[in-house]
């Protein structure tokens, strides 16, 4: 397993053990939204503030790849599916580890929807790309959500670390579920799940206090770090917020703290 620690290494951070994953993947979702239209602008914005990888599909290697500034921990989604869809809950790979090794990828990540009425399928990519990853020796990030005809509420903490849950069952090296709204609850979905467990951002959110309120009681539940898309590139100042946030998950920093890092 020594390729995986190596990569997994580019991606979480040595020292504390968590990571600030910036995802860059909604042009496919939802086309070129504000803050992801110039790909190498957006990067390096992301790279500045510090975060420790930037996750996107593999059109977007070659397009964002910068050539100047910081390294970054590459993550390439294989996973995709539109809003223009019949069905935006169903994702379909359109990408392998192989080809994500071929790209340069430090690590690759899939889309899950439990509770849709494709789970069956999602899973299927899961076990398959986890199998994948195995024999290639490259990290696997599971999105493991509960959105579907059954699903009342997606931010329950029983559905979420049941999510997370299977995220790891089936050999992800690092879960992302949404964040279930308390320090306590969130703390039943990291106990209940054996590999690091990182948190979503959501839609963007009307306060950068919200924002870091969220991240520090996740961190108090013990997360991994957080992977934070819209809620940090289409801020009007990216490089600060993603500095902010990197200060509250490498080294501590209140919410208080992160407000004045930002304001500085």
């Amino acid at each position: 397993m020594v390729g995986k620690q190596i990569r997994i290494e580019r991606i979480i951070d040595r020292n504390s053990h968590k990571t600030v994953i910036i995802p860059m993947d909604h042009g496919v979702t939802v086309g070129p939204i504000d803050g992801l239209a110039d790909m190498r602008v957006a990067i390096s914005k992301v790279v500045a503030g510090g975060a420790n990888a930037i996750l996107m599909h593999k059109g977007m290697v070659l397009a964002g790849h910068r050539g100047t500034g910081k390294d970054v921990g590459l993550i390439i989604h294989l996973s995709a599916g539109t809003s223009l869809s019949p069905d935006p809950n169903a994702k379909e790979l359109v990408c392998t580890v192989e080809e994500a090794v071929k790209f340069g990828a430090d690590a690759v990540s899939v889309h899950i929807n439990l509770g849709a009425e494709t789970d069956k399928e999602m899973l299927r990519q899961l076990g398959s790309v986890s199998r994948q990853c195995l024999l290639w020796q490259i990290p696997l990030v599971a999105m493991m959500y509960t959105r579907g005809p059954k699903i009342k509420n997606e931010y329950d903490v029983k559905n979420v670390k049941h999510a997370a849950r299977v995220g790891a069952e089936l050999g992800a090296d690092i879960v992302k579920v949404v964040y279930t709204g308390s320090t306590e609850t969130f703390a039943e979905v990291v106990n209940g799940c054996p590999v690091p467990v990182v948190i979503a951002g959501g839609p963007k959110m009307d306060s950068d206090e919200d924002i870091f309120k969220m991240v520090e009681g996740a961190l108090e539940a013990d997360a991994a770090g957080l992977s934070i898309g819209r809620n940090a590139f289409q801020h009007e100042k990216p490089e600060k917020i993603i500095g902010a946030l990197c200060k509250m998950v490498h080294e501590g920093a209140n919410v208080e703290e992160a407000v004045k890092i930002l304001r500085d």
